[in-house]
């Protein structure tokens, strides 16, 4: 001891990597004591990469056009369906309240996916799921069971349709991705 301080090496001194024991594929860690004793397990995760950032806030981006397109369309607001024909009109006014459900949920799902991919959420991946099985429900309703395919029908519209359900389907195999790597908790 010099001057009321302990010598380095003197005393007993763990260093942090002696301390922490990872847990092979558990992404968990546990502290043990100087008696080798396990203490409480501390949640370990791997760092996020950079591309979660990106992706997470194109996520954002992308379900928020969606979700402004929901509530356009549900609050019939004047300036944005002005753009449709009545035809148009008259099919997205007469959408049945479960599909309109199954759009909600496509919608928000997606938005709440997003959000918990970016706070690093394991349950971004359940809501990306529900999300892109609401988009396929409604999407089907409306092209297979009912007349929209002749309605709006056209290469854009079909085109964009796919790419939402490519998008949808991206975004669900990459959240998956992070949380088999550890990134989403």
């Amino acid at each position: 001891m010099v001057g009321g301080r302990l010598k380095p090496n003197q005393g007993v001194h763990l260093s942090l990597a002696s301390r922490l024991q990872v847990t092979p594929g558990v992404g968990r860690t546990s502290e043990h004591s100087e008696e080798g004793m396990s203490e409480p397990q501390a949640t370990r995760t791997t760092r996020a990469p950079r591309q979660l950032w990106v992706v997470g806030g194109f996520a954002l981006l992308w379900n928020a056009m969606g979700a402004r397109d929901y509530i356009m369309t549900q609050t019939k607001n004047e300036a944005y369906m002005s753009g449709f024909t009545p035809d148009q009109l008259a099919f997205f006014y007469s959408i049945p309240a479960w599909v309109v459900s199954t759009w909600a949920i496509g919608v928000w799902g997606g938005v709440l996916g997003a959000l918990l991919l970016l706070v690093r959420r394991r349950f971004a991946v359940w809501a990306f799921l529900a999300s892109l099985t609401g988009m396929v429900v409604t999407t089907f309703r409306n092209y297979v069971l009912a007349d929209g395919l002749d309605i709006i029908g056209d290469a854009f519209s079909l085109g964009f349709t796919a790419v939402i359900f490519l998008v949808a389907l991206g975004l669900l195999l990459y959240a998956r991705a992070m949380r088999t790597r550890g990134v989403l908790v």
